[in-house]
């Protein structure tokens, strides 16, 4: 299936009349409900009737020269985890599909509403967005473009989010980020992805996994596109990207901790990008970082995420355990074991790498890495249960690093046409995500030139 074209090549045709609202709608509602396509793994609600009123009214502002925003018009996915009024937050989790439907929006989704943009459905996640893979067994798992015939994942745990922008049956749409969930899915699937400094998007109405390190954000086309998603669910001016001169950029590469596992095809497509950067006078340092080697024993205990996601699951899995996703049980169970000291030391910890990480990066633009180091494996092979877990280890610990950086991150296609999908990781220090996306920018026109 085809993608969309870019937010702004949207806008363009239907400031001319060469398109309109409805039929953009209507577009990304027959590719879901397509037989032959990944709809009915994608989606778990669609809203098909609402998207086409919404729609409507979109196209009755334009014809009167009204456009709210840059998404005037433009069909948006939301995962499974935001409040739409009037549907159940399930968590993609059978435990919860009989729950109370919301009774407001999120206050993302809310800004997104008010800014025009069509909500076409909700789309499938790893249960409780607790894992990087996507798999879900309860609704089913929707498969990476690549190589669809023998069937990869799509990277989770915002894995609908990730193939219904591949797919065409949404413009961009809006993930989480706990450690990676919206740069994992945007690698796999070919996609852009943004997961902005946690706190300049609103959690009123997200369903949490861990407030520590939760992230809500965009995936879409482009650097340009995710850069006009955040600033609507910020709630922040529509910001003008520039490129940076090249010969100005200076960006910091790990040799050490994000390598480890890398397949031939990621090692080959990242170095291939690097060098790219390096010919049109990108200064790249490649050093050795200490402190990522820490992070393994600085969450031995099972981290952030999984001390909160037991506060948040306790009860819910003290009686309810086996409706949970056996593999999201036993991550979410090592939470319990977890002391008030060791939780306490842990965010001490923390506060004390991120200081000496700000500080590493400070003479730099921007920190590179592979968003992940391996291609998407294919589904057969994590039934087998070891390969399920060493594999979303290793998936999950590149993108991780920012989350514990309480950074801002791109992942960035970097693949060759017509090959496995590899995503190119741009990240910074919180609250530098402006910048960043002037860097993602500039990065991204040396790669497709």
């Amino acid at each position: 299936m085809s993608k969309f074209a870019r937010i702004r090549e949207l806008q363009r045709a239907l400031d001319a009349g060469e398109t309109t609202a409805l039929a953009l709608t209507e577009q990304a509602l027959a590719r879901i409900a397509d037989p032959n396509g990944e709809g009915a793994t994608t989606f778990i609600s669609v809203y098909a009737e609402q998207a086409r009123a919404a729609a409507r009214a979109s196209d009755t502002l334009r014809a009167a020269g009204l456009a709210r925003s840059a998404l005037e018009g433009i069909p948006i996915s939301i995962k499974d985890l935001f409040d739409y009024k009037g549907d159940v937050t399930r968590g993609a989790s059978a435990l919860l599909k009989d729950a109370p439907a919301a009774t407001e929006n999120a206050t993302l989704v809310q800004r997104l509403i008010n800014a025009g943009a069509i909500i076409v459905g909700r789309t499938n996640m790893t249960e409780f967005a607790f894992s990087g893979l996507g798999i879900n067994p309860h609704y089913g798992t929707p498969r990476s473009p690549w190589d669809r015939a023998t069937g990869r994942i799509p990277g989770g745990s915002s894995s609908g989010a990730g193939v219904s922008v591949a797919d065409g049956m949404a413009v961009a749409a809006i993930g989480t980020d706990t450690g990676g969930s919206i740069r994992i899915p945007s690698a796999f699937c070919g996609i852009t992805g943004f997961k902005p400094t946690a706190d300049r998007i609103p959690s009123e109405g997200v369903m949490p996994l861990s407030h520590s390190l939760d992230s809500s954000g965009p995936l879409g086309l482009s650097v340009e596109c995710c850069a006009l998603v955040d600033a609507v669910l910020s709630g922040e001016p529509e910001p003008s990207l520039e490129a940076i001169p090249a010969q100005q950029l200076r960006l910091l590469m790990p040799t050490n901790y994000v390598f480890g596992r890398a397949d031939e095809t990621v090692l080959a497509a990242f170095q291939h990008a690097v060098a790219q950067l390096k010919a049109q006078g990108v200064h790249v340092d490649e050093v050795e970082i200490p402190e990522l080697d820490e992070l393994p024993y600085i969450n031995r205990l099972g981290g952030f995420v999984c001390a909160e996601a037991w506060f948040y699951h306790k009860d819910h899995i003290a009686n309810h355990e086996a409706a949970y996703d056996p593999r999201v049980a036993s991550r979410i169970l090592r939470g319990k074991e977890q002391s008030a000291a060791d939780y306490i030391e842990l965010q001490n910890a923390r506060m004390d790498w991120i200081a000496r990480m700000e500080a590493r990066l400070a003479p730099y633009d921007a920190l590179i890495l592979p968003t992940t180091p391996i291609v998407p494996p294919t589904l057969a092979e994590l039934e087998d249960e070891e390969a399920y877990f060493r594999i979303n280890g290793t998936i999950l610990r590149n993108p991780a690093i920012i989350n514990f950086l309480n950074g801002c991150a791109l992942s960035i296609p970097c693949q060759p046409a017509q090959s496995a999908p590899v995503g190119f990781m741009v990240a910074a220090p919180a609250y530098h995500d402006l910048h960043l996306l002037n860097v993602g920018l500039t990065i991204e026109s040396i790669l497709l030139s």
